[in-house]
């Protein structure tokens, strides 16, 4: 029998990654009454596969390539930072085609002033959950380097990190000596590397959503384990049933990462989510070698990222379906480029990981209330930054649910963009 707990709280906060966990604490923190509801543990979706970067430093966003030049590499679809299935491709197209056209340069720096109160938020919202949570360790300040083999390369990477002098962000342009210093256990292929000492690193992402998790519970909240998709409006409250009770609030948060499309689309609501599916594998290190921080080989699309499990080796994106076979061939590709510039031994797991990342195609997430039904919240499609991104996020939702001052404008992010 179904026990009904009619109205006993405020907030059904609908996924456990990093975004779902943020909103419930800070809802929390301003005494709601909340419960997280998810059909897996926190973070063991997109927020456990990721490079464990708070990525301070990324104020301009990832934007549709516009030379030629690098238009044609993606096209051959042998590159390592970007594939697509070719089956996949009219599907994407028209997604490809807004994305390219939000990503001119006067629309790229919109957005960038826009995401920036986010970005610029990122670390200290981060730090006060870890504080809380008893985990400020966990955040380390070594941020990250971008590795570059060509001298060319490596020069206009130093000018494009000149151009960004106007954010007052903090980094140091490498030469190959001074990258030895800094990560000794590389190959002396580099002829220099951007050090962006901003961001912070995770070793374990999905361990640092648990852990805020673990501190919403600690805090009276409840984690229930049900499938969000079962959501439904009752008069003026939304509920929830599960096999154990029906739990019912006034208000929703959808923050359900690639599958909020699966929700959202049942109460008429027409968003442009597309998901970036990346893969990553662990490799244990040869007795000695150590690697102080991500980073990046630029030419071949491919991050090494020191990890509680070892390695992480990440590739970029691949365009397919959402719930399409895995095809880890840009692991295949990168694993001999990072065996050359590191010494790594076996793998740690026989199966790669993959995930999906939400993203939409003016490279700013949906953050606030839905116009058609009171009570509905959304929090979902941060692009590449989710990790970095979320007590943030979490801070903004709570703020405008609770009618407070916002710490940032929210117009940019309201789903009425769309239509």
């Amino acid at each position: 029998m179904v026990e009904v707990n009619r109205l006993s709280e405020d907030v059904l906060v609908l996924g456990a990654g990093i975004i779902g966990v943020s909103v419930a604490l800070h809802l929390q923190r301003l005494g709601r009454s909340v419960v997280l509801v998810d059909r897996r543990a926190p973070g063991e979706e997109t927020s456990y596969g990721n490079a464990g970067l708070i990525e301070r430093a990324s104020v301009i966003p990832y934007g549709f390539p516009r030379e030629i030049k690098t238009l044609l590499h993606y096209g051959l679809n042998r590159s390592a930072d970007v594939r697509y299935h070719w089956s996949f491709l009219p599907k994407i197209m028209p997604w490809l085609a807004r994305f390219w056209w939000e990503s001119s340069p006067r629309r790229l720096r919109r957005a960038a002033l826009d995401m920036l109160p986010l970005i610029e938020h990122s670390l200290d919202e981060h730090a006060k959950l870890a504080d809380e949570a008893g985990i400020s360790a966990q955040l380390r300040p070594s941020g990250w380097l971008e590795a570059y083999r060509g001298t060319a390369a490596f020069e206009k990477a130093c000018a494009a990190a000149r151009q960004l002098d106007e954010f007052g962000l903090n980094y140091d342009l490498l030469s190959p000596a001074a990258l030895r210093e800094r990560e000794p256990s590389l190959a002396s292929v580099f002829a220099g590397a951007v050090h962006w000492r901003d961001p912070a690193t995770i070793a374990d992402p999905g361990q640092l959503v648990k852990d805020y998790a673990a501190l919403f519970e600690r805090k009276g909240g409840r984690i229930v384990t049900a499938d969000a998709i079962g959501l439904r409006q009752d008069g003026e409250s939304w509920s929830l049933s599960t096999p154990e009770r029906l739990y019912q609030a006034r208000n929703a948060v959808v923050a359900l990462g690639p599958w909020s499309n699966d929700l959202y689309a049942r109460f008429g609501y027409r968003v442009p989510l597309a998901v970036k599916r990346g893969y990553h594998l662990h490799f244990r290190a040869e007795p000695g070698a150590v690697l102080n921080r991500p980073m990046v080989d630029i030419e071949h699309g491919f991050l090494l990222a020191p990890m509680a499990r070892g390695i992480r080796l990440t590739t970029g994106i691949e365009f397919a379906g959402r719930d399409d076979a895995p095809t880890p061939v840009q692991l295949e590709r990168t694993e001999p480029y990072a065996r050359a510039i590191f010494p790594l031994k076996e793998r740690v797991e026989a199966t790669p990981w993959m995930g999906s990342r939400p993203c939409l195609p003016d490279m700013r997430p949906v953050i606030g209330a839905a116009p058609r039904h009171k009570g509905l919240w959304f929090a979902f499609g941060h692009n590449h930054h989710g990790l970095t991104l979320g007590p943030a996020t979490g801070r903004l939702l709570a703020e405008m649910m609770a009618g407070l001052p916002t710490f940032a404008d929210p117009k940019p992010f309201a789903i009425e963009r769309f239509g």
